[in-house]
């Protein structure tokens, strides 16, 4: 039986999501869990990985059980199991065939930066203290929907075999004094996410313009972006699934 865990994950203690030797990781957390409850041997396949220090509210992963479960035990047993900083919303089943990564239609990730300092939230945001000209930033956000190749937003060296994503949002929203970035796409590349809120920061310090920001874009050249801003302040936020692989 094939089954999909809805996890959220606060990422400050974690070398990331996917497994790593001699580094704790949410993924071999949540897999040496699942082993000691069910009481043989379980993996688990991620909708995608994260890296050191960001969070998610809403990360999927499917894995196989010899048996069917109860989803709502195991969901209470893996909650009190595990740490604080991870929590299972829940156990569903799908079909055999479902694939947390592969079956992904889109998934949406958040920025957020803290315009004054916080002590509360050195962990889950990036303290900015510089002005910022929001609008402007908000003009180059946009350019992202009418492109689709983002090889310079993308981390140099990595296995990916095209470099082509789908954009269907990007705009920042400020709330009090938190400004947060909401983008959303079909996929996204190691880092992109990081290097596009770098590149605009400095469209918003007025180090770089729009044309300058479309030429980045259609560069191609990692070199040619912006800074990749602290993992602290990314949220992994929504996956959304085809409603065909639910049972």
């Amino acid at each position: 039986m094939r089954y999909f865990l809805e996890i959220s994950f606060k990422g400050t203690n974690y070398h990331g999501w996917q497994e790593q030797p001699n580094a704790i990781t949410v993924q071999s957390v949540i897999e040496k869990a699942l082993t000691l409850i069910l009481r043989y041997p379980t993996k688990i396949m991620g909708a995608g990985r994260t890296d050191a220090g960001v969070h998610a509210k809403q990360m999927f992963a499917h894995f196989d059980s010899e048996k069917v479960i109860d989803e709502n035990v195991i969901t209470q047993k893996l909650n009190a199991f595990l740490p604080k900083d991870i929590a299972i919303r829940k156990i569903v089943k799908v079909h055999d065939d479902a694939h947390a990564r592969f079956d992904a239609l889109a998934r949406s990730y958040e920025y957020h930066i803290s315009l004054q300092k916080d002590p509360f939230a050195t962990e889950t945001a990036w303290f900015m203290h510089k002005k910022l000209d929001v609008i402007m930033m908000n003009k180059a956000a946009k350019a992202l929907l009418f492109y689709d190749d983002f090889q310079s937003f993308s981390k140099t060296h990595t296995d990916v075999k095209t470099f082509i994503c789908r954009v269907d949002n990007a705009e920042w929203i400020r709330a009090g004094e938190t400004l947060v970035f909401y983008i959303t796409a079909d996929r996204f590349l190691r880092n992109m996410v990081r290097a596009i809120v770098g590149t605009l920061i400095d469209i918003g310090l007025h180090k770089k313009s729009l044309d300058d920001f479309v030429k980045i874009i259609e560069a191609k050249n990692r070199q040619k972006a912006g800074f990749s801003v602290p993992a602290q302040g990314l949220y992994l936020t929504e996956i959304v699934y085809p409603k065909e692989i639910f049972i």
